[in-house]
């Protein structure tokens, strides 16, 4: 047994921390499902942990669950849910059917879960590294409706939708990160072999040098002298953010942070918000109490910041406030969308207006998606711009100089 810590959500939507006793990760998620508990982070805590090389070079090449293995099982699982074929036996043929013999031992381990009484949730929760809280949390709710064949179809749309964005993003990147590529390898080029060579020609002027080509000589100077010292702090800033962004705190920063990016934050609080107006209409229309619905979705959106402001929304609701209150106090709905809330409350259909706000939200995420390149591409011509000036006046005004001097003469 190890002591692991634990951050997740208790069934009021209350962030939960602590520490319990486990064989493994996965029992230790298991444990907490029980409680009523959703994890949202598991941790090994104190006591040594021992180096197992051959351990660590068999998972390296073991094969890995990817996300296109769990989009493909929850369509595959829809249709035979919808069908009519039981749970046990659905997942029988679906781990006979994989090709991926990590995902085939993760359904084997399921189907025995479920065997010995669990719900399929709980034994979901066992591989935390496969099945995220979102997804989880939408099983849960069909469990908790009995529509987990619509909550299993939802699903598959969700991570269809998830994969499309991260293609889109991929393909609007790769120009502008060879472009930045090129400019950092531009950067350390110039810095090591360009500016040392002309170092030694403006200190034989023996006259005062600008204040720019001072700058970058002293700047060369210390890349060529201390350049394990960037290195090491590059590598040192690396990790202290990825140690930052692992706390509470860190990450409600950050992800407010995300939201204020000049481009790629429209898009963030845009899919975020889709993610959470799809959820939400699915749970409200699946018979959830506003209140537990909201509390449930506050899990789906893979946003801090976002998610604290829903659990303020349902705070607001639960003192008897209406939902179009609560998201005007919340300040991360659009005045379009705001108008949509209040048209679902006043003629029932709640539901359904937060589906079509979903929609218009993904419509606009594919939008900006597909744009992405040309909106980056003036902010990469400016950086351009002004590295190659600053280079320029730089290494060309002592030599302009020089040459007025000369031409006086």
């Amino acid at each position: 047994m190890a002591a692991f810590q634990y951050t997740g959500r208790a069934g009021d939507g209350a962030e939960v921390k602590g520490v319990l006793d486990a064989a493994t990760p996965s029992a230790a998620a298991e444990l907490l499902m029980q409680r009523g508990i959703t994890p949202i982070r598991i941790a090994a805590g104190g006591g040594a942990v021992s180096f197992d090389a051959g351990k660590l070079f068999k998972g390296m090449f073991e094969p890995k669950v990817e996300p296109i293995d769990v989009m493909l099982f929850s369509r595959q699982l829809y249709t035979l849910l919808k069908a009519g074929v039981p749970i046990l036996r659905a997942l029988a043929g679906l781990q006979e059917s994989m090709s991926n013999p990590a995902m085939k031992a993760i359904l084997q381990d399921v189907r025995e879960s479920l065997q010995g009484g669990r719900e399929l949730s709980a034994s979901l929760a066992r591989h935390p590294k496969v099945f995220t809280p979102f997804y989880l949390a939408m099983v849960r709710v069909g469990e908790m409706t009995g529509l987990l064949d619509a909550i299993f179809l939802r699903l598959y749309e969700h991570l269809d939708f998830e994969r499309f964005m991260r293609e889109q993003v991929k393909s609007a990147l790769r120009y502008p990160s060879f472009v930045i590529a090129a400019m950092v390898i531009a950067i350390v080029v110039v810095n090591v072999f360009v500016i040392p060579a002309f170092a030694g020609v403006f200190k034989g002027f023996n006259a005062q040098l600008p204040l720019m080509t001072r700058v970058l000589m002293a700047f060369s100077d210390f890349m060529v002298n201390y350049w394990y010292l960037l290195a090491g702090s590059a590598v040192a800033a690396f990790f202290g953010f990825r140690s930052w962004i692992g706390t509470r705190n860190g990450s409600l920063t950050w992800d407010k942070v995300k939201l204020g990016f000049p481009v790629a934050g429209k898009i963030i609080q845009k899919a975020t918000l889709a993610r959470f107006s799809r959820s939400f209409a699915l749970a409200f229309e699946s018979g959830v109490p506003l209140t537990q619905a909201l509390s449930n979705v506050a899990l789906t959106v893979d946003n801090v910041f976002v998610a604290k402001k829903i659990e303020t929304m349902r705070e607001t609701v639960e003192r008897g406030e209406t939902v179009l209150k609560s998201a005007i106090a919340s300040g991360i709905f659009t005045p379009v969308v705001l108008q949509m809330i209040a048209v679902g409350e006043e003629s029932g259909a709640l539901d359904e207006m937060m589906q079509e706000i979903a929609e218009m939200y993904q419509r606009e995420v594919e939008y900006e998606l597909k744009t992405l390149a040309q909106q980056i591409e003036p902010i990469l011509i400016v950086f351009l711009g002004v590295m190659v000036l600053v280079l320029a006046m730089g290494i060309f005004l002592p030599i302009w100089d020089l040459g007025k001097t000369a031409f006086g003469k």
